[in-house]
């Protein structure tokens, strides 16, 4: 259901996923509207973004944005952000020790650089690496990093949702080899190499 249409909602959710629809992205971000899921919360809204850059695709996103006006004890709150990002990344960082641990970071950082206030947060980061066999033996290798997360975002006036989309996106690019960007600054193709580390 589209988040603008569910009259049913309370005005505060309404007017963040208002914002959340509308949100001005990074030119590499392609974001748009999906079903939200129905029965994790009484109001819900989600979106998904394909990563790219120089016409070469480097990962995938989704954000769901939930709302219980009751709240939730496990979510300490009664909003929820939840994530999921898959970013391709160069093979030999699979096999770092660390690159889950920084993984992590890239989002509680990006949470704290913005601003954005919350509670709460979990969830996984995993690496894979993919090497193929037999008719698809020439394929090259692959290495993603996947980042599953959920946090509880203090939203007490719409405006505060925006913190979170902006902390959303540099998780993104940063899983994706993309630099953060200083606001107003025109983004160039990035080296990829080692862009994960801190």
């Amino acid at each position: 259901m589209d988040a603008r249409r569910d009259h049913g909602a309370p005005q505060l959710f309404e007017a963040a996923a208002h914002l959340l629809l509308t949100m001005a992205w990074r030119p590499e971000l392609k974001v748009e509207q999906i079903p939200a899921p129905q029965k994790i919360a009484p109001h819900a809204v989600a979106i998904t973004a394909d990563i790219s850059s120089a016409d070469t695709e480097l990962g995938s996103a989704r954000l769901v944005l939930l709302h219980d006006p009751a709240g939730s004890p496990s979510w300490d709150g009664d909003f929820r952000c939840v994530s999921f990002s898959r970013a391709e990344v160069e093979p030999e960082m699979v096999s770092d020790p660390l690159l889950t641990e920084v993984g992590w970071s890239w989002l509680l950082e990006a949470l704290e650089r913005n601003q954005a206030e919350f509670r709460a947060p979990s969830g996984s980061v995993t690496a894979v690496s993919s090497k193929f066999f037999g008719g698809i033996a020439d394929d090259p290798a692959r290495a993603e990093v996947e980042v599953r997360a959920s946090w509880t975002p203090v939203i007490s006036v719409p405006e505060d949702v925006v913190a979170h989309l902006l902390a959303w996106s540099e998780l993104l690019c940063l899983s994706a080899g993309l630099p953060p960007l200083p606001e107003g600054v025109v983004p160039i193709a990035p080296r990829r190499t080692g862009a994960w580390q801190r």
